[in-house]
Parts: C-alpha cells; structure tokens; sequence
C-alpha cells in the first residue's frame, strides 16, 4: 500500500512534539488518513486516551482534538452539554439499583466501569424526601475555622467582638471564637431565624440530635435591653465612621490647597 507521510510540529503540546499523518494512496481506503503523535524522545502515540496517560495532569486535553491537533473550545462545551442532557435524562427513569452499573470518570475523555458491591440486595430502601432533597451537611464544621484571625492593612490582629452571656456553645470542646464563627455562618446562610438548639437532647448528645440548620449554641431570647444595647453600639459606630470620613475630606482639601499653592509659586 502506498502512503504518504507528513510530519509537523504541534503547537496545542510541549515543545518538540510531532503531528504525523498518513494520508493511504491506494486500496480501498484511498484518501482516508492516520494521524500519530510524537515525543521529543520519540515514542508514538495512536489514540488521545494514550497521549493522555503518558502527559497526566501536565496538559490539559479536554479540548484537544486529537485528528487536527489543535484546542478547540467549541467541542469541550459540546461534550458538557452532553453530559447534561444524560444527566438529565437519567434523573427522568428510575434505574434498578441491584442491576445499575457505577461508571468512574477517570479522565475528562474516556470513562471506565467499576465494580458495585450490594452486601443485602433483598433489604428494601426507604427513601426520606427531606434528605433526597437537602444536601447533606457535615456537623461541626465550623471547627475547622479555628485559629483563622482577621488582621488589617498592617497585619495587625483585629479584636475579636463580645458574645453576650446569654449564649453558650454545644459541642465538643467549642469556644466562643467558634460560637461566633457558627452564629455568623448561620445569618450568612440562611434565611431562617436564629434560635439556637431548641432540643434539650442535643446538650446530651449533640452528634446526634443536632439541628444542623442552626448554630452551635443553646436556645436563646433576645430581649429588649439587648436590642437597645445593639443600637447604641451601632449609632456609635456610625458617628465614629462620620468624624473620620469628615477628618479624611479636610486633610485631602487641605493637601490639595498646598499642592495649588506650590505650583503657583512654581509658575511665578
């Protein structure tokens, strides 16, 4: 069979590697062509899932398209899309989980079956609609933010704000930094009110009656003297960021009235 052989440089990989395509002359598949990839030490490769083995996590090819030997965008969204419409029609039925085969996405290109295990494939599942609706959510979490400290421009530790009394943490071993974390994470994220741990269970076993939707602190009232409290800290803070926004006009205004009397001498 005649061949012709055209060899290139690939500018979608590392330097020193080669495009190679074989275009058939003759035969019944006349005018169709192969196309191989190159290393700089030579050694060839026939299909992506190969070339993507051998570069690992040093090229990105979820775009490459291996016959042109150029990225292309376009086909990485072509193949999310894909996805999302199998996705979606997967959700539509409801497949047999006893027979359902797992698929691991070991690459962005190919994918490759796992094997399932079901120790008791006769066990009904019942299923919980709150849960198969909520994501589930890890307890504690806010632990995992201790010894964060905030600091300004200069590097410079903030101080850190007083809980009132009426607040006490539940959980192993929390301390109000992380009471304060869990408080502020909860007004953040959610738009719920914020009660604290309305079950007496959890302060005897938080790691199972803990109500994950709220902080990790006690049921507590918010009174009237400690909204009046708030308030004024508030009123006090806003009077302190008026007499500095005032005391940063006058020094810039003054600044400017320098600088307009310098280059008026300058020019005389």
């Amino acid at each position: 069979m005649i061949m012709e052989r055209k060899r290139m440089d690939c500018p979608a990989l590392p330097p020193g590697w080669k495009k190679e395509e074989v275009i058939r002359k003759s035969g019944l598949s006349a005018g169709k062509s192969d196309v191989y990839y190159y290393s700089p030490k030579g050694k060839k490769f026939r299909s992506k899932p190969q070339l993507s083995r051998y570069l690992g996590n040093t090229v990105d090819l979820a775009c490459f398209d291996f016959r042109t030997g150029k990225m292309m965008p376009s086909k990485l969204q072509k193949n999310k899309q894909r996805l999302r419409n199998e996705n979606f029609s997967l959700s539509k039925g409801k497949p047999d989980l006893n027979t359902a085969l797992p698929i691991r996405q070991t690459a962005s290109i190919f994918k490759q079956p796992v094997t399932k295990v079901v120790n008791h494939p006769s066990n009904k599942v019942k299923t919980d609609l709150q849960r198969a609706t909520e994501q589930p959510r890890q307890l504690f979490w806010e632990k995992r933010l201790e010894g964060l400290r905030s600091s300004d421009i200069t590097q410079e530790v903030l101080r850190t704000m007083e809980l009132p009394r009426g607040l006490q943490s539940v959980g192993p071993d929390t301390t109000d930094e992380t009471l304060l974390s869990a408080i502020a994470s909860a007004l953040h994220m959610s738009s719920a009110p914020i009660t604290g741990q309305t079950s007496t269970a959890a302060e005897k076993n938080p790691a199972i009656w803990l109500n994950t939707s709220q902080p990790l602190c006690k049921a507590f009232i918010v009174t009237d003297e400690d909204i009046r409290e708030q308030e004024e800290k508030v009123h006090q803070a806003r009077k302190s960021l008026e007499e500095a926004l005032m005391a940063d006009g006058l020094a810039r205004a003054a600044e400017l009235t320098r600088d307009a009397g310098s280059e008026g001498k300058a020019s005389a």
